[in-house]
């Protein structure tokens, strides 16, 4: 093998490599903001590796991927753990991101076209049909798709970039959220009134009932606390 088949090969087994890591960490992280990885539990290179029938390098590769955003993190005598964050922070995020989901609604009131209106009202609607089904796990996810119609109607990238890096930290928990009793049904209200304003181009309600559908304030607050299992938070530093 001359060099130039030498160098080849060596980029071709680079690239392999990046690609089995880049598959490995996004089925992980999806794990991770699914919650079938839970905050707080143990992360096994080897257990991994025989999951997915993978070499331990991409997913040592994964795992930094993940670490370097905040979703992995070395805890400890457990080594590599899914990240869990205090009280106190949850809160902090769950304040920050309600800030911005209003920012989102704000700029959506002000920038909306009609498709992204007709996208808003279809996916509220499909929303309002998955409650009358009672299924949790779909109104989870269609739910996101709500806020995701919300981002692109902002017509800000760097702001959604953000907000989704914030999301997926928060995910495993915003789910406790989402099953309360009354939750779901409290967020097609929420969320009506939050579609209503942008469609009239009110950027004031439409902050305004965006940051309020996200916080926390008084018993939701409680109830969400109380909520958690044992493990998924962290006693502050």
């Amino acid at each position: 093998m001359n060099d130039l088949e030498s160098a080849t090969s060596k980029r071709m087994k680079r690239d392999r490599s990046a690609t089995l890591s880049e598959n490995l960490r996004r089925s992980l992280e999806e794990m991770i903001v699914s919650g079938t990885l839970t905050p707080g539990e143990r992360l096994d290179e080897m257990e991994i590796a025989e999951r997915f029938k993978v070499s331990r390098t991409p997913v040592r590769e994964a795992l930094k991927a993940l670490a370097a955003v905040g979703l992995v993190e070395m805890s400890g005598r457990q080594g590599l753990t899914v990240s869990a964050v205090s009280i106190p922070t949850l809160l902090e995020m769950f304040q920050l991101m309600a800030e911005l989901e209003g920012l989102h609604a704000r700029l959506a009131a002000r920038r909306a076209r009609q498709d992204h209106k007709d996208r808003l009202i279809s996916t509220h609607e499909q929303l309002s049909d998955v409650l009358k089904r009672g299924d949790p796990q779909l109104f989870y996810d269609v739910n996101r798709e709500f806020h995701e119609a919300i981002y692109d109607a902002s017509q800000s990238e760097f702001l959604a970039d953000q907000t989704r890096t914030l999301r997926r930290r928060v995910a495993p928990y915003r789910r406790y959220v989402t099953f309360q009793p009354g939750r779901m049904t409290a967020t097609i209200t929420e969320h009506q009134l939050i579609l209503n304003a942008i469609l009239v181009a009110d950027a004031d309600t439409a902050q305004r009932a965006a940051r309020d559908h996200v916080n926390l304030l008084g018993d939701n607050l409680a109830d969400f606390i109380a909520s958690l299992p044992p493990g998924m938070t962290r006693r502050s530093a």
